[in-house]
């Protein structure tokens, strides 16, 4: 899968966040990775003063080790989220 760095593209990945039971919040903070992901509350957090490109790289490495409920998701989404989570098995 070929990440695509558009404004249409990050709201594909922050549309996953929003029919899951994942939280995604954009915060300032200097974290060493560029976002937190407090699986406990279910919340990820990402550094608001990324660039696009930055942004774009930070949800796809969320949505990467993160366990989403794909029942939730709409099929359009769950054909993404599953394109995304494939991806790791093959790199």
């Amino acid at each position: 899968m070929e990440l695509k760095y558009t404004r249409p593209f990050l709201n594909k990945l922050e549309d996953i966040f929003a029919e899951s039971d994942f939280v995604l919040r954009y915060e300032k903070g200097n974290f060493k990775a560029g976002y937190c992901v407090l699986k406990d509350m279910k919340v990820a957090v990402v550094n608001k003063y990324f660039s696009l490109e930055g942004k774009i790289n930070c949800l796809y490495d969320i949505l990467r080790t993160i366990t989403v409920d794909e029942s939730l998701l709409s099929e359009k989404n769950r054909q993404l989220y599953q394109d995304i989570r494939n991806q790791e098995r093959t790199n």
